[in-house]
């Protein structure tokens, strides 16, 4: 069909601008700190299988899918309801959408902690800030950011993405060039022994746990679909952008991990490096060249940008890969209310309430540092295992090559191309599980059994919120509206006074006691909430 003569003054997105709205969501400076802290300098032997055996298929087979279905702006939940119908399109995209709001929370946290560094000079926030404070704060970045979102409209995500984006590759291209100039001028490497054996993993319980960390470090791909449609010509090049992506992953991933052990000891590093380690190394660089800390504040205004961008992204494109092509007859109608910016105000609104759970929850951990590190090792967990859907929709289309058609093709034969797809899917299950294990916690103490209660309790809640929106569909479909409203007040308030007593009582008993605590407390809300549910149903037909 031939374009519109409106089409030629249609502003598309370039191939380059997508390749960067999708890098901020992808990798980052800090996930090369925090699977550093994991994994020390066998990180670089780890990324290099990585990207051979993961990073490289994954993003081309997010090519060929986003190519196939051009048209379509729901992204993965498009891709797996063209396959797979309505009811597989749905599960894909709450989990898509849910799986990304403790991320958004980590995104939050460490806008607090770029503040910390900018204003302070330092990011010990334990001192000066209780973890109810910090949790606050958190929460007021994200709702100036949905104002930031509202003002800028859609053209927030351009900007952002542009100026964050950019600004973390350049700034990580910066610092492996003043770490080889470093070394060329006698540095001394601060890992030693520096030699073959230190870049040969440990495979042990806490080695097969941080796999799920570095799947999530590298996902995120599919985030740029949706805006497929926004490309001049989506099929010829997203493809393009996939492999943008791929060179600038591979970069950052094997010479930003190789330069972070010129400057950190792998074999002892500090407690609080995945919060701190990002301006420590720039700290160490400035010190190196003897500008004192001038790159940590150049960095530390980057990293905010880079995470605003991040928040931009993040919230934007799974939201509307959760509202854009699920079938409605799940989801109440009024969650897919837009604004007169075209926004999805209630989803929006929505997430806000679910990431304040998160964060009310993660209080229960005793510091910060505890607070920021479960947040962001959760990832492991919910994020792999959503990815794991590409790899299944990838399987579907191959199945079907002839009723799915892609300009571009990643690997010619079917057959070989699917079982490329089922090997993903499958180490993305198993290292998803594997990430319930805590990975900054000593197995017997009450730390690694609150975390590890966590890790089950938060899945779980997610898995009862997938069921609750058809309810509140039912709900909506059968004029009940008032009636389940007028039951919400006395439900929340019986789940946060339980909650509350289970955090300030530092809860410490076995880890299946705690979730056996916090399953008590669900089960109560949700006997009260279809308590007064009933008893004002009764009321307002009388009435």
């Amino acid at each position: 069909m031939e374009n519109s003569p409106l089409d030629a003054k249609k502003r598309y997105i370039s191939w380059p601008v997508v390749a960067l709205m999708d890098f901020v969501t992808v990798i980052g400076f800090d996930d090369l700190i925090y699977n550093f802290h994991n994994q020390g300098l066998a990180i670089v032997s780890t990324w290099v299988l990585m990207i051979l055996l993961f990073v490289w298929p994954y993003e081309m087979m997010v090519g060929q899918l986003g190519g196939t279905f051009n048209e379509d702006g729901g992204g993965l939940a498009s891709w797996v309801r063209a396959t797979n119908g309505d009811l597989a399109g749905y599960i894909v995209a709450f989990f898509y959408w849910i799986a990304g709001l403790p991320y958004v929370v980590d995104v939050a946290n460490s806008v607090v902690v770029s503040i910390s560094w900018l204003v302070k000079g330092n990011g010990d926030l334990q001192s000066y800030m209780p973890t109810i404070a910090f949790a606050l704060f958190t929460a007021v970045v994200f709702l100036v950011f949905i104002w930031f979102q509202h003002f800028f409209r859609n053209r927030s995500l351009e900007i952002l993405s542009t100026l964050g984006g950019g600004a973390m590759f350049v700034m990580t291209i910066l610092f492996v060039v003043m770490t080889v100039a470093a070394l060329m001028h006698g540095r001394h490497i601060a890992t030693q022994p520096f030699n073959a054996r230190a870049f040969i993993p440990k495979i042990d319980g806490h080695f097969l746990s941080t796999f799920g960390l570095l799947i999530f470090a590298i996902n995120g791909a599919e985030l740029a679909a949706p805006y497929v449609k926004e490309m001049k010509d989506g099929k010829r090049d997203f493809p393009k952008a996939m492999m943008m992506l791929l060179l600038m992953t591979i970069f950052l991933t094997v010479f930003g991990s190789f330069s972070l052990a010129v400057f950190f000891n792998a074999h002892h590093l500090p407690y609080d490096l995945k919060m701190n380690g990002s301006y420590y190394a720039f700290q160490a660089l400035g010190k190196e060249f003897g500008i004192g800390d001038t790159l940590m504040y150049i960095f530390a205004v980057s990293q905010a940008l880079y995470m605003f961008a991040q928040l931009a992204v993040i919230l934007d494109a799974s939201t509307r890969i959760f509202l854009s092509d699920v079938a409605m007859k799940y989801l109440p109608k009024s969650l897919g209310k837009l604004n007169s910016d075209g926004l999805p105000i209630n989803g929006y609104w929505l997430t806000t309430g679910i990431v304040s759970l998160v964060l009310f929850l993660s209080n229960w951990l005793p510091s910060i540092n505890d607070m920021f590190n479960w947040l962001l090792n959760i990832n492991g967990i919910v994020s792999p295992f959503v990815t794991s859907f590409v790899f299944f929709a990838f399987m579907r289309i191959r199945q079907k090559s002839k009723e799915f058609h892609s300009d571009y093709v990643f690997i010619k034969n079917d057959v070989l191309a699917w079982l490329v797809g089922a090997w993903c899917f499958v180490i993305t299950i198993v290292f998803s599980l594997l990430g319930v294990r805590p990975t900054d916690a000593t197995p017997g103490t009450a730390l690694y059994d609150k975390e590890l209660a966590l890790n089950i309790i938060i899945p779980v809640i997610f898995i009862a919120l997938s069921a609750l929106l058809p309810y509140m569909a039912w709900v909506e479909r059968n004029h009940l509206k008032k009636t389940s409203r007028a039951s919400y007040p006395f439900a929340i308030l019986t789940f946060i006074v339980g909650a509350y007593l289970v955090i300030k009582g530092h809860y410490s008993a076995d880890v299946w006691s705690g979730v056996i605590a916090w399953g008590i407390i669900v089960v109560a809300t949700l006997a009260v909430y279809f308590l007064f549910f009933n008893i004002f149903r009764k009321s307002f037909k009388k009435a």
